[in-house]
């Protein structure tokens, strides 16, 4: 995209063209959010952190499937029994509910744009959700733990 500018001085006429702000534009990330690693039983997965309420609330809503090495790390101000549902969300996910010090409590295998509520038994400062599948497919049960929580930001409420 190219636009003139006609300046009276001299009647020349000077090209700008706005390509270069559109390029340098594109390669600044818009609202990114932070990306860790986290290991459970060895096995790494990277997630995206939602520690404000606005990132909770919109979770995986609205996105394209996880890949088999990616997921979602809600982390909650407190300890207190947790809930997620699908609604909005087009794919199913596999999750954990987690303490403090990263012992998984239980996990869940939940369906696409449901309202269904699934819920931790005791209890959670994390939620983490994966593609469908990833903690079965690993023999990872209750009990186990997430490893690389110390890199994880705290809540913001």
């Amino acid at each position: 995209m190219t636009f003139f500018v006609h300046v009276k001085a001299g009647f020349r006429c000077w090209r700008y063209s706005v390509l270069p702000w559109l390029i340098a534009l594109a390669w600044v990330p818009v609202a990114a959010q932070e990306r860790v690693e986290l290991r459970i039983d060895d096995q790494p997965l990277w997630v995206e952190i939602a520690a404000t309420p606005a990132q909770r609330t919109q979770g995986l809503m609205g996105r394209a499937p996880l890949r088999q090495d990616e997921g979602m790390l809600f982390v909650f101000a407190g300890d207190d029994i947790r809930c997620l549902w699908m609604r909005d969300t087009p794919n199913a996910l596999a999750a954990v509910f987690a303490t403090a010090r990263g012992e998984i409590l239980n996990l869940a295998e939940m369906q696409p744009q449901t309202d269904t509520r699934h819920c931790s038994r005791a209890p959670a400062r994390y939620a983490l959700e994966t593609a469908p599948g990833w903690f079965s497919q690993r023999g990872i049960v209750p009990g186990a733990r997430i490893q690389g929580l110390e890199a994880v930001p705290p809540a913001l409420r």
